[in-house]
């Protein structure tokens, strides 16, 4: 079992969400989709904790708060173990965005968001991030391939 965050940053000036290309690991089971920013927790860290660490590691940006707007749990995603994700938007932060070591930054229209070469699932839950509630899914995937999807929303 792998505990996670992904969080999205987003820019309400410019209607546009910060998202990250995956290209530059070796072996990166996310190569060549895009995704927001986030990973594993380190030891003792809170899901809040995780993801501000992340985005700062990730993008150099520094972001005052995160808002929890879902978890998703992602059975034996990457071929043998369970991912549990926790989710988060971001919309006040400073400084200057870094040359990532995961992948290429670049800030994406908020109605192009789902037209990017996402995960399928991640085509599915992103518009819920915009919406003002929370929800719990799970997604499963077989061979890095979609299969289905079931939901609660709060």
């Amino acid at each position: 079992m792998k505990l996670a965050t992904l969080c999205y940053v987003i820019d309400k000036k410019n209607n546009s969400t910060l998202m990250i290309y995956r290209n530059k690991k070796k072996n990166d089971y996310h190569e060549g989709k895009w995704n927001g920013l986030g990973g594993k927790f380190e030891q003792g860290e809170s899901p809040e904790e995780c993801a501000v660490r992340e985005i700062e590691e990730e993008s150099g940006l520094k972001v005052k708060s995160v808002k929890m707007k879902g978890f998703i749990t992602f059975p034996l995603f990457d071929g043998n173990e369970d991912w549990y994700v926790f989710l988060f938007t971001a919309d006040e932060f400073e400084g200057e965005l870094i040359d990532s070591s995961e992948g290429q930054l670049e800030w994406i229209p908020n109605e192009k968001l789902t037209e990017i070469n996402l995960w399928d699932g991640d085509k599915i839950f992103i518009p819920w991030l915009f919406q003002d509630k929370f929800f719990s899914a799970k997604f499963n995937y077989a061979n890095g391939q979609f299969v289905d999807y079931e939901v609660s929303f709060y």
